[in-house]
C-alpha cells in the first residue's frame, strides 16, 4: 500500500499561521461565505495560487506563502485542497460552477 513520505516543515511559525487562515476558510460555519466569495470573483476552488493572490484567505495570506520554502508551499497547497475536497456534497453541488473543471 502507498504511503506518503512524511516532509518536515521549516518554517514553522509562517505554517501555522498560513494553516490557521487555511483552516478558518473552510469552518463549517464559514464555508459556504468563502465559497460565496470565490464564486464572485469569477474563480475555481482549486485556483490556490489566485484565491491567494486576491486575498480571498485574507491579506497577509499571500505573503506568507510566497515567504515558504518550496517544500512548505506543497505541504500547503496539498492541505488546501484536502479542504477543498472535504465540503459537504449540498455546498458542492449549490457551488457547482466553482468546483467544475471546465
Amino acid at each position: 500500500m502507498f504511503e506518503q513520505a512524511a516532509i518536515a516543515v521549516r518554517d514553522e511559525q509562517s505554517y501555522k499561521r498560513l494553516h490557521a487562515l487555511i483552516d478558518a476558510a473552510f469552518d463549517a460555519r464559514d464555508v459556504e461565505v468563502f465559497l460565496s466569495r470565490v464564486s464572485k470573483a469569477g474563480l475555481r476552488v482549486r485556483d490556490y495560487e489566485e484565491i491567494l493572490r486576491r486575498g480571498l484567505l485574507g491579506n497577509e495570506a499571500a505573503g506568507l506563502y510566497a515567504a515558504l520554502p518550496v517544500s512548505d508551499q506543497g505541504l500547503t497547497r496539498e492541505r488546501y485542497l484536502r479542504l477543498v475536497e472535504k465540503v459537504p456534497v449540498e455546498l458542492r453541488q449549490r457551488y457547482l460552477k466553482v468546483y467544475a473543471y471546465y
